[in-house]
């Protein structure tokens, strides 16, 4: 479920758009139950969420006023000053540059505050340059291990998902894994305590 909302996020697809395809998806499940018993993923809403964002391609999907961070102006200071410590912490100074990146974006928060979506576009692309570095550090045993405990993981869905969600779940479990293997922190603002 996780990776098919992360889909739907780095696909563009408008959160008005997600939110009316699962309430259809919801409705047309309420009125045939007898066929199916349960839902029991957010899969079943996939149809119905593309086809929403479909219908509203073309349309200004923008709310009318701005709407309000789901946190303020200091929380995100101490979220981006708090992963740039932690990076600075690393031994061998690897990420010193993704951190000096991280410090400066604390000090335009008023800035960055402003447009939230370029500013997670931001941290994506940090994001993706630390576990490149990280993944070049890693020995061939810790990838032959998490490749093994994916496998188990994910013996029971194979049959389930399509190639494409199974190769970006596997991706994520890899990433997830080793960021936390070696204390890395994520960046997103989805990560925000």
């Amino acid at each position: 479920d996780w990776a098919l909302i992360e889909d739907w996020k780095n696909a563009g697809v408008p959160l008005e758009a997600v939110m009316r395809g699962i309430d259809r998806a919801f409705e047309k499940w309420r009125a045939g139950r007898s066929k199916i018993r349960s839902i029991n993923s957010l899969a079943y809403c996939a149809q119905a969420v593309l086809e929403e964002a479909e219908t509203m391609q073309g349309v200004d999907t923008r709310p009318s006023k701005p709407s309000a961070a789901p946190f303020e102006l200091d929380e995100l200071r101490a979220y981006l000053a708090r992963n740039a410590q932690d990076l600075r912490k690393q031994a061998g100074g690897a990420y010193v540059e993704i951190a000096a990146t991280l410090e400066a974006l604390a000090a335009e928060a008023e800035t960055q505050f402003e447009d939230l979506e370029d500013l997670e576009r931001r941290l994506t692309v940090l994001e993706e340059k630390m576990i490149a570095i990280a993944r070049t550090g890693q020995s061939e045993q810790d990838m032959l291990a998490a490749r093994r405990s994916l496998d188990l993981e994910l013996r029971p869905y194979r049959g389930k998902m399509s190639a494409d969600q199974l190769a970006r779940l596997e991706r994520q479990y890899l990433d997830r894994r080793l960021l936390e293997s070696l204390g890395l922190p994520r960046l997103s603002l989805f990560y925000m305590r």
